[in-house]
């Protein structure tokens, strides 16, 4: 939107893992992609950073807005939650220290928060910081744009597609999804459970299926291409997805929802409070209440009008609101007012005030 005036500066390589899930680096020309390493694109890094109108930084180290710091420049940070094993951490001398030095120091500069987690808002709080200068903000995968009729027919089986995507880790609790099919099986719920991922819990998962006699109605795809991921999603009527809070923003859950499923979320995962408004769009359950979980999947499960009308209405908050698109509009936006002194809150979605949100959640 921007053009050459816009440039992207990765300081550390991706993830080997998230490569052999089938994510890589794209780009276009005129743009390349150069080495990280050399001591010359360092240099040449802090000197876009410093020269920029406005830097947004995630983890980065600060050495790269150092300069626009001490000149009380714009900068905008953006961080998933910082206490997601709880907010007493804020007792540590440690994490006292890293908030002081990156945070408190800047506490009155020109320095605002792009909030990548329902929840990042209230742990910056709790330590006093950013309280009027918190924005919605997440991470924007594709938004494919459907036939919305043409997206329903993928969906007309008549057993009721269940899907659960994700690393098979303790904090993203694939047991849960195995619960709640030994229920549906109880029940004589016609389903079908496609677990997607593999990780260190894989064995355990195994385990659960042969000990419930799940093996006709739960399969295990293993790692896929997030194209393959896709297509599994136009296809599911429910989407499973059963994260702690641990689970910093979940882009699965953007995926889904733009894939028109009726989706099942806890309400713990950072980007599930943004996304979801419960009983409209989804459903929200409470973190680790599997009688919770269950009853809504059920209820979805019954009610085909009632799934329908869910994941349209999640296929419109992705195509209307949460999309890069939008959010890029909003950014340029709020950065524009903030480079004219103003002030500047979206009506609702990205770039709207991020509220202070606790951990409880009173679910209907």
């Amino acid at each position: 939107m921007i053009g050459c005036d816009y440039h992207f500066i990765s300081t550390e390589p991706m993830e080997d893992e998230r490569k052999e899930m089938g994510w890589e680096v794209k780009t276009a020309q005129p743009y390349e992609i150069k080495s990280f390493v050399s001591k010359e694109n360092l240099k040449k890094a802090i000197m876009i950073a410093d020269k920029s109108d406005v830097v947004i930084t995630g983890s980065a180290p600060d050495t790269f807005i150092e300069g626009r710091l001490k000149n009380n420049k714009l900068v905008f940070r953006y961080s998933e939650r910082i206490f997601k094993t709880g907010r007493w951490h804020i007792l540590s001398p440690r994490v006292l220290a890293y908030l002081y030095s990156r945070h408190y120091k800047y506490r009155n500069n020109n320095t605002y928060l792009l909030c990548a987690s329902a929840y990042t808002a209230g742990d910056f709080a709790v330590a006093g910081l950013y309280k009027t200068k918190a924005y919605k903000w997440g991470y924007f995968p594709e938004a494919k744009t459907y036939d919305i009729n043409q997206l329903l027919k993928l969906k007309s089986s008549k057993t009721i597609e269940i899907l659960w995507v994700g690393r098979f880790l303790g904090w993203k609790h694939p047991e849960a999804a195995i619960e709640v099919a030994r229920r549906l099986k109880k029940d004589n719920i016609s389903f079908r459970l496609r677990m997607v991922g593999a990780g260190e819990k894989e064995y355990d998962i195994r385990q659960l299926i042969a000990k419930y006699n799940l093996a006709e109605f739960v399969s295990l795809e293993g790692i896929m291409p997030p194209e393959k991921v896709r297509k599994h999603m136009e296809r599911a009527n429910i989407f499973l997805f059963t994260s702690d809070f641990n689970e910093g923003w979940g882009a699965v859950l953007n995926e889904a929802m733009n894939s028109g499923c009726a989706v099942v979320a806890s309400h713990a995962i950072g980007s599930a409070p943004f996304l979801i408004k419960n009983g409209i769009n989804g459903y929200l359950y409470r973190n680790g209440d599997i009688e919770n979980l269950y009853v809504k999947v059920k209820r979805l499960a019954e009610n085909r009008v009632l799934r329908e009308d869910l994941g349209c209405n999640a296929y419109q908050t992705i195509a209307g609101e949460w999309n890069a698109e939008n959010a890029a509009k909003k950014l340029i936006a709020l950065f524009t007012a903030k480079l004219e002194g103003k002030e500047y809150f979206a009506e609702y979605g990205p770039c709207s005030r991020a509220l202070e949100l606790g951990n409880n959640l009173i679910n209907k």
